[in-house]
């Protein structure tokens, strides 16, 4: 067992919010409990361990440490293989963590690329900022590597959906489905306290409801498990104060394509390497020999997207029988002709010497870093070219700057101007909107005696806490970076 003791008669217990609190990214939340005035320690466990992205305010916190010392947290517990939520992980081994990292199967084998691709994209930015002189530190250095981020794996330990683990006498948990990517899903932690149990709900990203029509193009079964029992709950908030369009995306995005094929230009897409890339390399696939768009070349530059394929095959009975479907009728992208997907710089530089009509699919999914940035910097002072938003673009990310109408960007220390036309689809997203956690959380048997919002710009959160306070009753509080909150009361 993890942090091992004896439980006395008054333990306290507290959640503390280390990150995802006040912006979308730097998923952390750290429980703690301990015993009252013997000084004993009880058990610290991480529920998630995010990389901040966006402004530059959350991203300098990922290089401080956490309040309390790496190597004394007990247990990492992973909702899902985002980098928001996974990307820390590195960081947090090297700094003396050796405790286990429990996830789903599926997690790990996409933490098993996104990972090292993350250590492998830091150190070519570092090399890059170091040769063009740009950088306010001198040596520019990686957050970690590539080696860092593989020898992390090491310490990841597969649990099955809904199998029960006890981490001590006080502390047990178990995974249950979110539906937002493949492997996803909620925390229940169970805290038997003093003689009483207190359930936490950790829902990490939830996904979208269960209707095919409303969320096109989903891959993962839709929907999270209904009749939920928590006492304390501790929801995203990303799309709290929005809702996603009930539109089929696919005419509209069919004309974005032709228009931008007929003025002579190409389409870049900014999108996350992991299923949202290959929910859309078949979206795009199907639209081409239904005749709706152009049969043009089209570009998936990202390693790590490659990788994505073959474990999104793996795992084919995870997905709706929409995706199954197209599987089935498809087969591998990888052997689609042409579909090309680049491994090496060599291979991505061939990209930029490509003046015809196409369509360039590159990570990150908020332009924050990695290949994309190398196409959008030479693409996007072209007005016959476009650039296509199919994710989320958190605030202070140069997707969210490119999405908002700004003129220039900045990209490698040079400003870059903006005339390529700008397109957004919000029926890609992965996450829930109000109308939908609302039909979710109304299942609940009961309400739960608190609720923290994470997850979310300020904004979204604050409208969220509005709408389930108003229409179901709940005591909800936005949660802010590094409160803690005692569970027992």
């Amino acid at each position: 067992m993890v942090g091992f003791y004896a439980v006395s008669e008054k333990v306290l217990a507290y959640i503390q919010f280390l990150g995802a609190a006040g912006t979308v990214t730097g998923s952390k939340h750290l429980i703690t409990t301990s015993l009252d005035g013997d000084g004993k320690k009880g058990i610290q466990v991480l529920i998630d361990c995010g990389l901040f992205q966006g402004q530059k305010e959350w991203r300098e916190r990922n290089w401080k440490d956490l309040p309390i010392p790496a190597r004394e947290i007990d247990a990492v517990i992973l909702t899902h293989a985002h980098l928001d939520h996974c990307g820390w992980i590195p960081r947090l081994v090297k700094q003396g963590f050796r405790g286990p990292i429990f996830a789903t199967a599926a997690t790990i084998d996409l933490c098993g690329i996104i990972l090292p691709d993350s250590g492998h994209l830091q150190e070519e930015d570092a090399a890059f900022y170091n040769k063009i002189k740009k950088s306010k530190h001198d040596p520019a250095l990686p957050l970690y590597t590539l080696d860092e981020a593989e020898a992390c794996m090491q310490y990841f330990q597969t649990m099955r959906v809904k199998e029960s683990k006890q981490l001590s006498p006080e502390l047990s948990f178990r995974f249950v489905p979110a539906a937002h990517i493949l492997g996803s899903c909620m925390v229940e932690v169970m805290l038997t306290l003093d003689g009483r149990t207190t359930r936490l709900l950790f829902t990490g990203d939830i996904g979208r409801v269960r209707d095919q029509l409303v969320a096109p193009g989903k891959v993962v079964h839709s929907g999270p498990n209904e009749g939920e029992v928590a006492d304390v709950v501790v929801m995203e908030s990303t799309y709290g104060n929005r809702e996603h369009p009930h539109t089929d995306p696919r005419p509209e995005l069919a004309q974005v394509i032709r228009q931008t094929v007929e003025r002579g230009g190409s389409i870049v897409v900014p999108a996350f390497a992991v299923e949202r890339t290959q929910k859309f390399v078949f979206m795009l696939m199907e639209m081409m020999q239904a005749g709706q768009i152009p049969k043009i070349p089209v570009f998936c530059d990202s390693p790590m997207a490659i990788k994505a394929v073959e474990i999104y095959l793996k795992y084919e009975d995870d997905y709706t029988e929409e995706a199954r479907t197209l599987i089935r009728k498809y087969g591998t992208p990888l052997e689609w002709p042409g579909f090309t997907f680049a491994s090496t710089a060599e291979e991505s530089k061939k990209i930029n010497e490509v003046h015809y009509p196409s369509i360039i699919i590159s990570s990150s999914g908020m332009a924050t870093g990695g290949r994309v940035l190398h196409h959008l910097a030479q693409r996007l002072p072209d007005p016959r070219n476009t650039v296509l938003f199919i994710g989320f673009q958190a605030s202070g990310t140069r997707g969210f700057t490119i999405k908002s109408g700004a003129k220039e960007v900045k990209i490698f220390g040079d400003f870059v101007q903006i005339r390529a036309q700008i397109a957004a689809f919000e029926q890609f997203s992965d996450h829930a909107d109000p109308p939908e956690l609302l039909e979710w959380l109304r299942t609940f048997p009961k309400k739960p005696r608190n609720a923290y919002l994470v997850h979310g710009e300020p904004a979204a959160s604050s409208q969220l806490r509005d709408t389930i306070t108003k229409e179901l009753g709940w005591r909800v509080e936005v949660a802010e970076w590094m409160q803690k909150e005692n569970v027992l009361s």
